[in-house]
């Protein structure tokens, strides 16, 4: 006989056996003592993997299987409570907005504890980069243009996208500044002092910001020729100030 046929008939004469036996639960009640019911355990298990948290084991079960069915039945609810409260979270912080929202489990002992720890801190990171963003581009709208988003939180240098957009905007906040500073010196050259020809130089831009240097440029550029055609026509020439004032001329005039 071949060692496959001694396993098939082996497991043949075991499920026999089995048949005949009487069931765990009839020898536990027999016996006085409650065992569990293992098809309804594993049922139950098996809904959870699945991510059912509704699954519940009977409430009325007693003895040992009664303290299976209430464990199992406290980590089930555990769990569907955490999932309700990432739920709620993320809608809450994500879509409403509420930035100060934060998750709280009922369960704080052990890794329950640490898994609400680590979900309020991934909210905490990811809001303040935006939040030092926000109080940035706030002080530009004030007009305070020396405001820039630091590259650390807590003394943790950003990094990835968070240090990305922190440049991004500093960058901008910085072309701005440059730019605010050149227009006033030209407008201050141009206008006031009298320093004709000036021009705003701006490094680097591209874009709208070149086409608003341009502009600049092009302004400074008009209003230095106006000037001089006025002071040409207004102011006389050396040799026409020259004939006017000459006695010849004068007496030219009488002699016709």
């Amino acid at each position: 006989m071949t060692r496959t046929t001694r396993a098939s008939a082996a497991a043949g004469n075991r499920a026999v056996e089995l048949e005949r036996a009487p069931s765990e639960t009839a020898l536990g009640q027999a016996n006085g003592h409650s065992q569990p019911d293992i098809p309804a355990i594993l049922y139950g298990l098996q809904a959870m993997s699945n991510g059912d948290f509704s699954v519940r084991l009977p409430g009325d079960w007693t003895g040992i299987e009664g303290k299976i069915a209430d464990t199992f039945n406290d980590i089930v609810a555990a769990n569907q409570r955490m999932a309700e409260e990432l739920k709620r979270v993320g809608h809450v912080v994500g879509k409403e907005g509420k930035t100060r929202e934060r998750a709280k489990f009922d369960q704080s002992r052990g890794a329950w504890g640490e898994m609400e720890v680590s979900i309020n801190t991934l909210v905490d990171d990811l809001l303040r980069p935006t939040t030092e963003v926000t109080r940035a581009i706030a002080a530009v709208q004030q007009g305070d243009l020396r405001q820039t988003v630091r590259l650390d939180v807590d003394g943790r240098p950003l990094e990835g996208e968070f240090l990305r957009s922190a440049r991004i905007v500093n960058t901008m906040i910085q072309q701005l500044g440059v730019f605010t500073s050149e227009v006033t010196r030209v407008a201050r050259e141009v206008g006031t002092e009298g320093k004709l020809g000036g021009q705003a130089q701006v490094p680097g831009v591209a874009g709208v910001w070149k086409d608003l240097t341009d502009s600049v440029n092009v302004m400074a550029n008009n209003l230095t020729a106006q000037v001089r055609n006025i002071a040409e026509v207004t102011i006389p020439s050396p040799a026409a100030t020259s004939r006017a004032r000459s006695p010849w001329t004068c007496a030219a005039k009488f002699c016709g």
